[in-house]
């Protein structure tokens, strides 16, 4: 075999691979500008995914076909800005924010809602429920959900506070009357007391009352009385009194110990005396002596148990006028014991006469016109001022006497 043959062959084989590597090449390069082509025409668009940025290229007609692309499932509470059919342009920036479940609960009553909303008080807005000046929420209306999903509203209602006797109105949200003094800042000392358990529960329109108590101490300087001591005196006629040292209060400091409730005393309790000065008693020197009265001997026709020489007044003396009657030891609640102890019952016959004690004193001898001498005696209720009464045997002479006008005259 010959060189020219095997040499031919060997050019026909190079030039079929550079066909091969000509043709792959011209594929590898209209892949390649296929692919440039392909992705020069993507759009450039921004993607906020929960607050996180995405730069994307897609092709994706809609917002709904890009957010399909990225996998993401829209439920119909998500915020979604612009809307799901809205074309793609490039440069578009598109918002994405997953909804979710917050729990709200208003005192006893509970409800969901699905949002997007940041804030306590936007949800709150979103869910209609309207939220009173004194109304409490937790969290607070200005804070960020963050990672909680729940809210509380508490309702607020009016206590009435009587504080020491003042009432004033509250708005609270307290369920107890504890949390209710303490959110108000309502302080008890250890004497106040609290017209209710700590932990009775608050009603809308109910009372909370408050007794301030407080203990303080009261002195005062009062007079202490002087003791009367009575010594019997056997000169004196019985029925008569004579003072034989004057009383004189003495001065005592006395301590109390004083409970007022709202600023009332209720109770005062003496804790200390203290004697300043001494009081000095009085002594009273009370007469025993019993007079001893003569009986008339004579009797005359007009007279009234007249005795001898009782037509003449004797001399000397007080002399004056005054108005008499007559009355017996038998008479209605007479004991028939005169006032100086003579025992008219047992002597029926004594000249004894009832006065006045400031106009003529007890005891004296008088001489009494028409009834002639006697001894002042006898006290009545009735006798007062210038008037006499006359002790006479019985009843028949007493109404015979009657009441008439007499001179009299005090001997001593």
């Amino acid at each position: 075999m010959s060189n020219r043959p095997m040499k031919s062959l060997f050019f026909s084989s190079l030039r079929s691979k550079e066909v091969a590597v000509t043709v792959l090449a011209f594929i590898l390069f209209f892949t390649v500008i296929t692919l440039v082509f392909y992705e020069g025409t993507k759009k450039s668009i921004t993607l906020d995914v929960n607050g996180e940025e995405l730069e994307i290229k897609t092709h994706a007609h809609t917002v709904a076909d890009l957010l399909s692309e990225q996998d993401i499932d829209i439920a119909k509470e998500d915020l979604i800005k612009p809307s799901v059919n809205t074309s793609i342009v490039d440069g578009i920036s598109i918002r994405w924010e997953q909804s979710r479940q917050v729990s709200i609960l208003v005192d006893k009553d509970n409800k969901s809602i699905w949002t997007t909303k940041s804030t306590v008080n936007e949800v709150l807005e979103e869910a209609g429920i309207v939220v009173g000046e004194h109304d409490e929420v937790i969290p607070s209306l200005n804070e960020e959900l963050a990672d909680t999903d729940s809210i509380t509203v508490l309702k607020a209602y009016e206590v009435t506070l009587n504080d020491g006797g003042k009432e004033k109105k509250y708005w609270t949200t307290s369920t107890t009357v504890a949390d209710f003094l303490k959110k108000k800042d309502i302080q008890l000392s250890d004497l106040d007391r609290l017209e209710a358990y700590e932990q009775e529960l608050v009603m809308p329109n109910s009372t909370v009352k408050i007794v301030r108590v407080e203990k303080v101490t009261d002195v005062v300087e009062e007079p202490a009385n002087y003791a009367v001591e009575t010594r019997s005196d056997s000169s004196l006629l019985k029925g008569r009194e004579k003072v034989v040292q004057d009383g004189e209060n003495g001065k005592v400091s006395r301590k109390f110990e004083v409970l007022k409730e709202n600023g009332k005393e209720v109770s005062r309790k003496m804790v200390e005396e203290t004697t300043i000065k001494q009081p000095k008693k009085k002594i009273v020197a009370i007469g025993t002596k019993v007079l001893v009265a003569s009986a008339s001997t004579t009797k005359s026709k007009g007279a009234v148990g007249v005795s001898r020489n009782n037509s003449a007044a004797p001399s000397g003396g007080k002399e004056f006028y005054v108005t008499a009657t007559a009355y017996t030891a038998h008479c209605n609640g007479c004991s028939g014991i005169t006032a100086t102890g003579i025992n008219l019952r047992s002597n029926p016959n004594l000249k004894v006469i009832a006065v006045d004690p400031s106009v003529i004193p007890l005891g004296s001898k008088v001489w009494v016109e028409g009834y002639g001498y006697a001894v002042a005696g006898d006290t009545g209720g009735a006798i007062k001022g210038m008037k006499i009464d006359l002790h006479v045997p019985t009843k028949a002479v007493a109404y015979k006497f009657g009441r008439r006008q007499v001179k009299i005259k005090v001997i001593n």
